[in-house]
């Protein structure tokens, strides 16, 4: 009896804990929606964020989110700041419950071409342009995107403010890393499965080894050529 009655005292501790975390889940998720209560006047509020500023080979890749006023996902973040495990988990949520999903990526020649700020600008604008649903306001990741007419917002640290941006950091992170993952297979010698394309030392000591692929930003790996 003992110990039924410890194994129950334990279970009941146990569910009180996930209650709180879920509640203080759904506290932090209701602040993450702030923006979008504030500008609730507006039908369609579409999250933007981009991902793949910095590596050395790939693409940029963008994506645009309008969430429903409903919105129920939780765990919602700046991607970084999930794991892998959940992000894949949030992607397949958002692409179920969103209104639209827009993806839009500026190629590592477009980089080399037009340097990493404008082709950035230039996948945000096409992820804007791939929405099935047009958006009334804008909510960026710290930037207003030149060329586009629709009114803008820019947020810094976004991703960690608001649920729609931070919305888009999942997708196009996912997304950026899948594409990282195909690659790896073409160019293994690189390890883009691990490093997905960021200079980190054996992607370095890879290039200087094996010179560069087709992936790689010429822009960004000029001096270990």
């Amino acid at each position: 009896m003992r110990e039924e009655s410890y194994r129950e005292a334990l279970m009941t501790k146990q569910e009180e804990k996930r209650i709180e975390k879920l509640k203080k889940e759904k506290q932090r998720m209701y602040e993450m929606f702030s923006y979008e209560r504030e500008y609730e006047r507006y039908s369609h509020i579409c999250g933007i964020d981009e991902v793949g500023r910095g590596p050395f080979a790939g693409p940029v890749v963008a994506a645009a989110v309008i969430l429903p006023r409903d919105c129920d996902i939780l765990y919602l973040n700046d991607s970084k700041k999930v794991s892998p495990k959940k992000r894949e988990a949030l992607y397949d949520e958002i692409y179920e419950k969103a209104l639209a999903v827009g993806i839009g990526m500026a190629s590592e020649k477009v980089i080399d071409e037009i340097n990493i700020l404008n082709a950035t600008y230039e996948a945000m604008r096409t992820a804007v342009s791939n929405l099935p649903v047009k958006p009334d306001l804008l909510l960026n990741d710290a930037v207003t995107i030149p060329g586009i007419g629709t009114e803008q917002v820019p947020i810094i640290k976004g991703d960690a403010k608001s649920a729609s941006i931070a919305a888009a950091s999942i997708v196009a992170k996912v997304t950026r890393d899948r594409m990282m993952e195909e690659y790896d297979q073409l160019y293994p010698q690189y390890q883009f499965a691990k490093n997905k394309g960021y200079g980190t030392k054996a992607h370095i000591e890879a290039i200087k080894e094996y010179g560069i692929c087709t992936l790689h930003r010429k822009s960004f790996v000029r001096k270990y050529i």
